[in-house]
């Protein structure tokens, strides 16, 4: 884009006199008092205010059990480790994530095998799913991009078929439902990410639900190095003190201080929750008659959490490329991103021979799209802001 380019659009004069970022973290004097407690507590970590954030996370989301971890990605290494995946093993997931959906296969000696997405939804498409599907395959690990439910019942019935396990990547969902029923009790484990910029924070954190034990019991030994204190699982109990490693686990726990954080941000989850629908409805209605730009495309009884808002351009009504609609947005002061490089494309999946063009419509996705600024930190202005921007950017660009 050249000088004359931006001073055509801008006029010398930006939508906004200060930078607002694409999502940023809402604390507030209760989430400050509460960490503070903690601090002057017995317990930094391994202590109680673990247990309860887990119980009250498992509460909300109506499953029977929850297992902290120091990071999402912490999260979905233990539940592939709980899902047997080891060397020689298959897992489907999409390429439309962040690169943890797929590491995580990784980490256990696994292979991802990446499946196309679902050009409206953004979503891992079941077809390409089930096209994919080996004698190798052991799991599927499909994501709630931006916040949106994947098509579960299709993706539940795939893995009964073939007797696959599904570890629903749940890090922009936290809050979102699918067909009356809120995500984190509908899959065999379900992981939420709890960054800054997701819909609660507990600093860096992740979580996995379940509703089976035996998952529950590996996942809870696998963050503390795979020792259990627990009689009935070890081999002998001769001493008070006893305590067994009964196989390679990390320490991925979660401290009390990130947990007590959790518990006072979860009290505003609804809030939270309410303010990104509001503003993304206010999106939706200002996007939706520009010809240059698509709305995002919700499933039918699906109820999206927002944890991201993605502008698809048409490229095809737009006289440049999205490089030059994303430089014109940051002059403008709108703090935008892209969500995501289609994983297989990073230097080191291309190292390990996942070849270009792998997955056309995720590619061609990911050429369109930009995300805008969407968090409950946000006001009504910042909104109209974002809309303005945007508007004015595609307009001038348009053919």
């Amino acid at each position: 884009m050249s000088s004359t380019d931006l001073l055509a659009i801008h006029g010398g004069i930006p939508v906004r006199d200060t930078y607002l970022p694409y999502g940023k973290q809402m604390i507030d004097g209760e989430d400050i008092q509460t960490v503070m407690n903690v601090l002057q507590s017995n317990y930094l970590t391994t202590g109680p205010s673990i247990e309860a954030f887990e119980e009250k996370v498992a509460q909300y989301v109506g499953a029977k059990y929850a297992v902290a971890f120091s990071s999402g990605t912490a999260a979905l290494h233990a539940a592939c480790f709980a899902a047997g995946i080891h060397t020689g093993d298959e897992v489907i997931t999409t390429p439309i994530t962040f690169a943890a959906s797929a590491n995580c296969i990784l980490y256990q000696g696994g292979k991802p095998v990446f499946a196309d997405i679902d050009y409206n939804t953004y979503n891992i498409d079941p077809l390409s799913i089930e096209k994919l599907i080996t004698k190798n395959t052991k799991a599927i690990i499909p994501v709630d991009f931006t916040g949106q439910p994947v098509d579960l019942d299709k993706v539940s019935d795939i893995a009964k078929r073939h007797n696959l396990i599904v570890i629903e990547d749940a890090a922009h969902s936290f809050g979102a439902a699918y067909k009356g029923r809120k995500i984190g009790a509908l899959s065999d484990m379900t992981m939420f990410s709890f960054h800054p910029v997701k819909h609660i924070t507990t600093g860096e954190g992740g979580i996995i639900t379940t509703n089976n034990e035996e998952y529950y019991r590996k996942l809870a030994q696998f963050r503390s190095h795979g020792i259990t204190k627990d009689p009935s699982h070890m081999a002998k109990n001769d001493e008070p003190w006893y305590y067994e490693m009964q196989f390679l686990g990390y320490n991925y726990r979660m401290t009390d201080i990130q947990a007590a954080l959790g518990l006072s941000q979860l009290n505003k989850t609804e809030y939270f929750l309410a303010r990104r629908r509001q503003f993304a409805s206010i999106y939706n209605e200002a996007f939706k008659d520009i010809e240059e730009i698509a709305i995002p495309f919700h499933l039918p009884d699906c109820h999206s959490s927002w944890h991201l808002y993605i502008l698809r351009l048409n490229l095809d009504r737009l006289r440049v490329g999205r490089k030059e609609i994303y430089q014109a947005l940051l002059q403008e002061n709108i703090g935008v991103n892209v969500h995501y490089i289609p994983v297989y494309l990073q230097p080191y999946y291309q190292e390990l021979g996942y070849n270009k063009s792998l997955c056309p419509q995720a590619e061609k996705l990911y050429e369109e799209i930009i995300t805008l600024p969407l968090f409950p930190g946000m006001n009504e202005k910042d909104v109209e802001d974002v809309v303005k921007a945007a508007q004015k950017v595609v307009k001038y660009y348009g053919k």
